[in-house]
Order: structure tokens, then C-alpha cells, then sequence
């Protein structure tokens, strides 16, 4: 869990910082640094244990979108509203079901 936390933190702390060099007209080393943190996402990404890369990524899918209510939330200050969670966690239910259902 800890792996996908960190390649979250990194995926959407280096889409944000070049959303703000891009739309926001920050310097460009934020648009740098984001794309350093998104190499980031991808390196720390295949350090997961779970042997098939689409289901990481479909995992990886459902806890950035928690993630990204949480960056919304903490970062932009935009409060989720109840549509945002509900969908967060039925995304949750999803990722629970691909990674840890019974396979042969």
C-alpha cells in the first residue's frame, strides 16, 4: 500500500506542478519538476509486487482518484462533496475485487 500512496503522491504532485507551469504561468523548472516526478511514478510503480502490470495500473487507477479528492481537498481547497466520495469508494470496492479475488 505504501508503493501506491508514493507513486500517487509523485503521479499527481507532478501532473499539479505542470498543470501550474502550464496553465498558471509558473517558471519553467515547476513544468521540469513535474515531469521528474512523474519519471518518478513510473519507476516507483514497477516496484510493486503484483505480478501483472494492468491490473497494477487499474489498482493504481482506483487509489489515485481517493488521492486526487484528497489533493483537491487538502491542496486546492475544493471540498468533495457526497458524489465524490460515493464514487471513490465504489472505485475502492472495484480495485479490492481485481487485486485480491481468488485466481488460479
Amino acid at each position: 500500500m505504501i508503493l501506491f500512496i508514493l507513486a500517487g503522491i509523485a503521479e499527481i504532485g507532478g501532473g499539479y506542478l505542470i498543470w501550474l507551469w502550464l496553465r498558471e504561468g509558473r517558471p519553467l523548472y515547476w513544468g521540469i519538476g513535474g515531469g521528474s516526478a512523474l519519471a518518478l511514478y513510473g519507476v516507483i510503480a514497477a516496484f510493486q509486487s503484483f505480478p501483472s502490470f494492468g491490473r497494477v495500473y487499474a489498482a493504481y487507477g482506483g487509489v489515485f482518484i481517493i488521492l486526487s479528492i484528497l489533493w483537491g481537498w487538502g491542496i486546492d481547497k475544493k471540498t468533495p462533496d457526497l458524489y465524490d466520495w460515493v464514487g471513490a469508494g465504489i472505485c475502492l470496492i472495484g480495485v479490492s475485487v481485481m487485486l485480491f479475488a481468488p485466481r488460479q
